[in-house]
């Protein structure tokens, strides 16, 4: 009896129950984080300093602010005057040959009038109030517009298309934005920028809410 025993246990299989346990909740990781970042957030580094000083950027992404974007907002509800929203290239900017995504602020909604007068943004023959992001020595010209489309977008005033709204960077003096190429259509649009992870002192929410009640 003994001997049979011994038989028995010389010829199980070792117990790797925990290997395809490991296996199985690594796919399923994977699979959870590719679901996040493609539906409902992800991370980015801002690649340039139009978007200062709301958001430092820089080439060196160790030294550019880290920032989370959602992703699901905009399938529920329509972007804000104020969001900063990160968008693929518009056409205009593909035939540019840009590859990468933009980050910029919105400045117009689809319907409206958007007119440059004196270095200020006028939406519907009224100025936008920008103090809440816009430093007293930006000014808002096209005279930044030397590259693309000539005449620039905004040389003269445009009304928005439905579905398509008009961006622009925080650093007016040094931005390639919408009144050089046009307006960004909605389905071009990623999401919105809604906190900064890094630097570490500078963690939390990027804007006040809501800059336009």
């Amino acid at each position: 009896m003994q001997n049979q025993v011994s038989d028995q246990n010389s010829n199980q299989k070792p117990d790797n129950s925990w290997i395809a346990e490991l296996g199985r909740t690594v796919v399923l990781s994977i699979v959870l984080a590719l679901g996040i970042r493609t539906f409902v957030a992800e991370a980015r580094w801002i690649p340039s300093g139009s978007m200062e000083p709301t958001l430092h950027g820089t080439q060196n992404q160790w030294e550019a602010d880290k920032i989370i974007v959602d992703k699901l907002k905009y399938k529920f509800a329509n972007p804000q005057r104020g969001d900063i929203v990160v968008f693929s290239p518009t056409d205009e900017l593909k035939r540019e040959q840009y590859q990468d995504a933009f980050i910029k602020r919105v400045i117009g909604l689809p319907g409206e009038t958007v007119e440059l007068r004196d270095g200020k943004v006028y939406i519907n023959n009224k100025p936008l109030d920008e103090e809440a992001y816009l430093s007293s020595s930006q000014r808002t010209v096209v005279d930044v517009c030397t590259s693309g489309q000539q005449p620039a977008f905004l040389a003269k005033p445009q009304t928005i298309p439905p579905n398509s709204y008009l961006v622009l960077g925080d650093n007016r003096n040094s931005s390639y934005d919408s009144r050089c190429w046009g307006v960004v259509p909605r389905d071009n649009i990623i999401g919105r920028a809604v906190l900064r992870f890094w630097p570490l002192n500078h963690v939390g929410g990027i804007d006040k809410s809501p800059l336009y009640p």
